[in-house]
């Protein structure tokens, strides 16, 4: 196995108030856009969204790799990022990152288990560990079927504080 694996994102602008990235490692390209409240578009990705999915998404799968590693078993893994912007001396910063981290498993056996998995994922997961912010972790098991609710908004909070998703609109 290799020691170094490259990754590159081209993005550029493409009118108006959007623009394009691609990846060397995927087909399709992602349009962008800034946030509203900067004068971007509603419905698409921003730069922010961006860096939270990649927090989430590095996250899930690193913690599939450790179960599978592990040969632990569960049902569902479902990761909610969540993070706000302030203006600072220097623009914007993020603040806290939030990581809320919800595996269903199917045995109350495995409790214990999946909370050691969970924290292990954490502190393994690459994009994690290269923010220089402050991230705060909140791993929740439940023991269950999964439930899906296709017509409710997906609330990334769960505390109902207005950070709402919509996955029509992506």
């Amino acid at each position: 196995m290799e020691e170094a694996h490259r990754f590159q994102v081209v993005a550029w602008w493409a009118s108006g108030r959007t623009g394009i990235a691609k990846s060397s490692s995927a087909p399709n390209a992602i349009h962008f856009t800034s946030p509203p409240a900067f004068g971007g578009l509603e419905g698409r990705w921003t730069p922010e969204d961006l860096l939270l999915c990649a927090v989430a998404s590095c996250y899930t799968t690193t913690f599939r790799t450790l179960a599978e590693y592990s040969k632990f078993q569960y049902t569902d893994l479902q990761v909610e990022v969540e993070s706000a912007i302030s203006k600072a001396d220097t623009g914007y910063n993020f603040g806290e990152v939030f990581i809320r981290a919800n595996l269903l498993i199917p045995q109350e056996e495995e409790r214990a288990r999946a909370i050691k998995l969970l924290h292990k994922a954490k502190g393994l997961c690459l994009v994690s560990r290269a923010l220089a912010i402050e991230q705060r972790f909140e791993p929740r098991v439940q023991v269950g079927e999964p439930r899906v609710e296709v017509d409710q908004p997906l609330s990334v909070s769960g505390r109902g504080d207005g950070y709402r998703s919509n996955p029509k609109a992506q």
